[in-house]
């Protein structure tokens, strides 16, 4: 069991009593260093869809620590086929700053690329490649000032996370989590480098999803009393999802802060029956809730499937007994509820320079180290809106910043104590 995961409680506040101490160039500088930029062009070209392999990308990074003296811990998926990374800059008896990000991509199948999404291309100052904003950018940069980490001999731990399977579900980063958990970690910050266009996000919607399995009765079309219709019972339940939907849109409850500024409920795919005249004996679909960190996603789950079981399911059954209906979760990211006068808020914006904070739609693996105790923001170079498209691309100047808000933390995590 590797030394470093045992800090001890740090000073209470010490990051919020740091003051500033920005270089000239913090806020001027708009063009990365050669080193970002070559380490993100070394990232993407590793592909890391979240259907394959990123131990090639994994070891590359063990490796960059190791050539500085850094070890690093794997904690691999059940199969051994992904892992994450943990790794821990400075000293291992107190509480520190986390850098987190994912290393894993989403498809670029069937999409329009105008260049090879592996091989990063420069354009207008912007440069494109399957990860480039979502989020290898990031997690470049962390690792390009990784040099400058270990010279600035750090008062504070700079703990480096790196994850798999963020993508289809926050599944990688559970394993570090709750190792992390089960050894007494602590830390007194936590950056999720999600993009955000460098803003300081404390909050983030959660989203819980479903699969829902109708098992009807087959018959001839010719006599449907004969048969229980899996489709009809299943477009009854997708009907009363987007009454739901529509409740939240009207009535709230609302967070301005969010948008849309409500809960959303949305189904995505359904698929059921054989032949027109044929009654269906099964659909299926699958839905979800994209809720406000107030909202109980169970609660909303238990109403749709009370709805099911009471005002759809008696019809079936006076057909076929053994009809019916099974729910399967699918996937769970809690929200990212984080105070704004919490400590972490405070040390987010002095690394930035902003002044106010903003909540996103979109899940992030922030949430998750929030509930093991660890005060969480997100903030991170690019923009949502080019995630998961072709020609993604990160602007240069978001990557600069990027590294002027790594550069400032670097500077208070390493300060002699006021």
């Amino acid at each position: 069991m590797r030394a470093g995961f045992f800090p001890a409680a740090a000073e209470p506040g010490i990051l919020a009593r740091r003051k500033s101490r920005e270089g000239p160039s913090d806020r001027t500088m708009t063009q990365p260093s050669a080193a970002s930029r070559a380490m993100i062009e070394r990232l993407i070209s590793f592909d890391t869809t979240s259907r394959d392999s990123n131990l090639a990308l994994i070891d590359f990074v063990r490796d960059h620590l190791a050539r500085h003296g850094i070890a690093s811990e794997t904690v691999p998926s059940e199969d051994g086929c992904k892992a994450n990374l943990f790794a821990t800059i400075g000293p291992t008896d107190r509480a520190g700053v986390v850098l987190s990000g994912h290393t894993d991509v989403v498809p670029v199948d069937g999409q329009p690329w105008d260049s090879d999404p592996f091989r990063p291309v420069e354009r207008d100052g912007r440069l494109y490649g399957r990860g480039t904003c979502d989020m290898k950018s990031f997690v470049a940069v962390c690792l390009a000032l990784v040099p400058e980490m270990v010279a600035a001999n750090p008062r504070l731990p700079i703990h480096l996370a790196f994850s798999y399977d963020e993508e289809v579900g926050c599944r990688g980063v559970r394993r570090l989590i709750d190792l992390l958990v089960r050894r007494g970690f602590r830390a007194q910050a936590c950056i999720v480098g999600e993009p955000t266009g460098m803003r300081v996000v404390v909050g983030h919607k959660g989203k819980k999803s479903w699969k829902c399995v109708v098992h009807g009765h087959e018959a001839h079309s010719s006599l449907t009393h004969l048969g229980a219709n899996a489709v009809e019972a299943a477009a009854e339940v997708v009907t009363r999802l987007k009454a739901m939907a529509r409740r939240f849109r009207a009535e709230g409850p609302f967070d301005p802060m969010f948008e849309p500024p409500y809960t959303s409920v949305h189904t995505g795919t359904i698929h059921g029956g054989t032949a027109l005249n044929i009654v269906p004996l099964r659909c299926e679909f699958d839905f979800e809730f994209r809720h406000l960190p107030g909202d109980d996603p169970d609660a909303l789950f238990a109403e749709i499937k009370d709805f099911a079981e009471r005002e759809v399911l008696p019809e079936m059954r006076a057909v076929r007994p053994d009809a019916g209906f099974d729910w399967q979760e699918l996937s769970w990211i809690p929200g990212l509820n984080t105070r704004e006068d919490d400590e972490v808020v405070a040390f987010a914006k002095t690394l930035t320079g902003a002044n106010a904070v903003s909540k996103v739609a979109f899940g992030t693996e922030a949430g998750l180290f929030q509930m093991a105790g660890i005060p969480t923001i997100v903030c991170g170079p690019g923009s949502i809106e080019q995630a998961h498209k072709p020609n993604e691309f990160i602007a240069l100047d978001q990557v600069a910043q990027c590294e002027a808000m790594l550069r400032r933390m670097i500077r208070r995590v390493s300060a002699v104590p006021a």
